[in-house]
């Protein structure tokens, strides 16, 4: 009898312990969205002539044009235009890869997972140079 009162508290205990390690991952994660939600990524062009700001999910929310601009070529402005969101971004997987890496740990699998997908959605934009063509 007491082999079975022992083995029924052990499987109690460790059935414990595994609720109380998916309510903690439970609670990373929520704080992992939470964190990553309110993310930005900025970024300057090399001249300072440009300013990109795009939120969590990559959408542009800010742009800011010096007044130089005016004395180039409207071909060259958008160029600046687009290398600089494409920086942004960047700045931005840089963020949620730190991000995840300080909420869940590195090599975490979940962490690894929300990484990805900011990276595979950072790729998947055609004006990206690692877009895959």
């Amino acid at each position: 009898m007491w082999a079975d009162e022992a083995a029924l508290d052990a499987a109690g205990r460790r059935l414990d312990e595994w609720e109380s390690a998916v309510a903690d991952r439970a609670a990373n994660a929520k704080a992992l969205s939470q964190r990553v939600r309110a993310l930005t990524g900025t970024a300057s062009s090399p001249d300072r002539m440009v300013e990109v700001t795009v939120d969590a999910t990559g959408s542009l929310t800010d742009l800011w044009l010096d007044e130089r601009v005016r004395q180039q070529s409207a071909v060259r402005t958008a160029q600046q235009i687009l290398a600089t969101t494409r920086a942004a971004h960047a700045d931005l997987l840089r963020q949620v890869t730190a991000a995840a890496s300080e909420t869940l740990g590195d090599g975490d699998p979940a962490a690894e997972a929300v990484v990805d997908s900011y990276r595979r959605r950072r790729d998947a934009d055609p004006g990206s140079p690692n877009a895959r063509r």
